[in-house]
């Protein structure tokens, strides 16, 4: 009997794989922590889409619903809640038992060789420790492993240096630090209150447009948004120019929140320290900067790939990106320019680990510009890849849209009053009001 594929992760990409992999004959066995399929899309359940229904399904998991008389939801931009009800859950339902909920992949290795040992390596079949909700352990042997975990449980922390920054792990477990975007109801809640988010991508102005329209009718609420850098930067996004509209809109109505005064704006502003003593959360700069207190703090700076159970897999990580090497270079913001992204597949996602490969959020490490339509193109190469179709694995069946900004990250310590530049061209003009990473 041919060993399974193990797919971590039972979201957008996970399940895809499974889809992708039944249709090439392919028995995948898919291992999800959570306790339903698109556990991580569902804590983020309550925030819109910038991705129409055409871009967030897969061809081969619509095909396989198809067949069992699934019909797509009307076009339009779908909640993380409506994602996981009218398209995730039912995929999953279809595979069946071939996904295992509660069930949190630990370790990943060669069978019976640890990571020095070379010999009849690429021969041996994986073996993949799983550990279940009930304290079950089981080991399953496999034949390829994709990792489609994602990084939702790894949020970055406030701290400019990477590191949470000194007593910010206190302030969360005091509630007054939290990573998620808050929901209409959260929002409310905080109605005359200091609220500060931290962050410079979607999922900030994301935040930050929620809390907004409170704000608009309660004066009494205060809303800092912080920025490490000293310009805005790629904050506000493309605009008009970007080919995700609502993405542009998402930008803009951040930006115009600015605009009306029911933000301030703080930039160049690298949290140092997060004091908590006095019940409310003080975020002070590296600079010695203090805001006022604040009675909740929204961090909204990125997420950042899990790899500890990796550890005896042989892997290529970029070392700054923390993503496949061959594909750091197409996604590195540090230096990436203007427009979209270019398609990925097998070939970039491969490490010296023959038939392992990490898709999804994950593959991109700590690079904030993945789409799913991105992930879905992967996910197709690499089980073309695996069946050994490798015309099919080269090709490339994806035009990602352009963002409409400047992928570059400009000067890193550039004051707020000069306008620095990214890699090709001018970016928007701060907004100053005062002395802020996708989904």
């Amino acid at each position: 009997m041919e060993l399974p594929v193990v797919v971590i992760g039972a979201g957008p990409q996970g399940l895809a794989a499974g889809a992708h992999l039944l249709e090439r004959g392919i028995e995948p066995a898919i291992f999800e922590a959570g306790r339903r399929a698109g556990a991580a899309v569902s804590e983020w359940g309550h925030v819109r889409l910038f991705s129409t229904w055409s871009e967030l399904i897969d061809a081969a998991s619509e095909r396989l619903l198809a067949a069992a008389g699934w019909r797509r939801p009307d076009e339009g931009y779908p909640t993380g809640a409506a994602w996981v009800e009218d398209y995730l859950t039912p995929l999953a339902d279809l595979l069946g038992d071939r996904v295992s909920l509660g069930a949190r992949v630990v370790g990943v290795a060669r069978n019976r060789r640890d990571l020095s040992v070379d010999a009849g390596r690429d021969e041996a079949p994986f073996v993949v420790h799983v550990r279940h909700t009930d304290g079950r352990e089981e080991r399953i042997e496999a034949r390829a492993v994709i990792d489609a975990s994602g990084t939702w449980t790894s949020p970055a922390p406030a701290g400019a240096d990477g590191l949470p920054a000194l007593g910010e792990t206190a302030a969360a477990t005091a509630g007054l630090v939290s990573a998620g975007i808050p929901d209409a109801g959260e929002a409310e809640a905080l109605a005359g209150a200091h609220v500060v988010v931290v962050g410079a991508g979607h999922s900030a102005a994301t935040a930050v447009i929620a809390l907004a329209q409170v704000a608009k009718t309660q004066p009494a609420m205060r809303l800092s948004w912080v920025l490490r850098r000293g310009q805005v930067g790629q904050a506000f996004g493309g605009g008009d120019a970007d080919e995700l509209p609502e993405r542009g809109a998402l930008g803009l109505r951040a930006k115009q929140a600015v605009a009306d005064g029911l933000v301030e704006l703080v930039t160049g502003f690298r949290t140092e320290r997060i004091d908590s003593d006095s019940g409310r959360a003080v975020l002070v700069s590296e600079d010695g900067r203090e805001l006022a207190p604040a009675d909740r703090v929204f961090v909204l700076t990125g997420f950042r790939p899990d790899l500890s159970f990796l550890s005896e897999v042989r892997l290529d990580l970029d070392v700054r990106l923390q993503a496949p090497s061959r594909l750091a270079v197409e996604v590195d913001p540090n230096v990436h320019s203007c427009g979209s992204v270019r398609a990925t597949g097998a070939a970039e996602l491969a490490h010296p680990e023959v038939g392992f490969f990490i898709v999804g959020a994950k593959s991109y490490g700590r690079a904030p510009t993945f789409l799913a339509l991105t992930g879905f193109e992967q996910v197709r190469s690499v089980v073309a890849s695996l069946a050994g179709d490798h015309e099919a694995a080269v090709r490339v069946e994806l035009d990602l849209p352009d963002t409409g900004v400047c992928g570059g990250s400009g000067v890193f310590d550039a004051p707020a009053e000069v306008d620095a530049t990214g890699c090709c061209a001018p970016q928007p003009q701060l907004v100053q009001l005062g002395a802020r990473e996708p989904v």
